[in-house]
């Protein structure tokens, strides 16, 4: 990066703080702002060539609105690392920057990365997706001896694993604080995927996408660690506490509650099989304990194991 060009943060929670750090720490020059702060245009709009977006999904549109009816420099990227979805239009969050800004400018940044170790500088890897002149840009901007990052043109596919594994999370949260073991949380991360696969290809994206690490990835880190704050929502539903005390007591957003319902209205309208998302939203919803979806699940009927994958191609 040259010396007048700035990279801003919008969003300074435990994500947007990490990612912060991560780009100082490659010596870019790095300003941040978060929604308390008030006016964008305080931000050195001149010299913006990088705009990291670490916003919770409902926040993401009033941002982005904002941000249009700026003097944007012709040539700025917007780095989208929010992972949800809009509930009325359903969106992702790159599907609403690219509403107001040109798509080709907007990036995803996603993978198996938990804000606290990143923010210790524990060995960790994460995908950029989007046109690939512009995310080998991202690359290197990003890239530290600890943080290893890769490109993937699947822009829809990425964004989507990071936005449907927060469901799965809370399924597996559930799990283990029910305390039905490895086993079951495996078999609920294998057919995580699936739904994952389900719902990211209907939507777009590309099936192998998906066994990588802004799917696969990301799946096994949210899943298994209490660190994820989905799977702490889980965890503590499964306690027999009520949603709206889980939430209140909640450090930051864990943006799989509305995910979950936004994917399970969809599901039904579209006819996609999504059993697990369907019990993780009654639960988060009050229509259902975790025992009862637990035992959902293991009631449906029988059916053979079918794994979603690519046909490889030679013409």
């Amino acid at each position: 990066m040259l010396d007048q060009e700035v990279i801003a943060v919008l969003g300074l929670g435990a994500w947007g703080q990490a990612l912060f750090d991560l780009m100082r720490q490659s010596g870019n020059q790095v300003v941040g702002w978060q929604r308390s702060q008030g006016d964008l245009a305080d931000l050195p709009i001149a010299n913006l060539r990088v705009i990291v977006a670490a916003l919770p999904i409902k926040a993401v549109r009033s941002v982005a609105e904002q941000l249009a009816k700026l003097p944007l420099p012709a040539e700025v990227i917007v780095v989208s690392a929010s992972k949800g979805l809009e509930p009325r239009t359903t969106q992702t969050a790159a599907q609403i920057w690219q509403s107001f800004l040109p798509p080709a400018a907007v990036t995803v940044l996603s993978g198996p990365n938990l804000s606290v170790e990143i923010a210790q500088k524990l060995p960790a890897a994460t995908v950029v997706a989007g046109e690939p002149r512009v995310t080998a840009q991202i690359q290197a901007i990003f890239a530290t001896p600890s943080f290893r990052v890769y490109t993937n043109p699947d822009l829809r596919g990425v964004e989507l694993g990071g936005v449907v594994k927060n469901v799965m999370a809370i399924a597996c949260g559930v799990n283990d604080g029910l305390g039905l073991g490895v086993n079951a949380r495996s078999a609920l991360i294998t057919r995580g995927l699936v739904e994952m696969v389900r719902i990211g290809s209907h939507w777009g994206g590309q099936v192998s996408t998906f066994y990588g690490l802004s799917g696969l990835g990301d799946l096994l880190a949210t899943c298994t660690s209490p660190l994820s704050r989905n799977y702490q929502v889980g965890w503590q539903l499964a306690q027999g506490k009520p949603i709206h005390q889980v939430l209140s007591e909640l450090v930051g957003t864990a943006e799989g509650v509305n995910t979950s319902v936004v994917l399970a209205q969809y599901a039904q309208q579209q006819a996609l099989d999504l059993p697990i998302t369907q019990e993780v939203a009654a639960v988060v919803s009050g229509q259902r304990t975790p025992k009862q979806a637990i035992a959902n699940l293991l009631e449906r009927p029988f059916k053979p194991e079918l794994i979603p994958v690519e046909i490889e191609r030679n013409d």
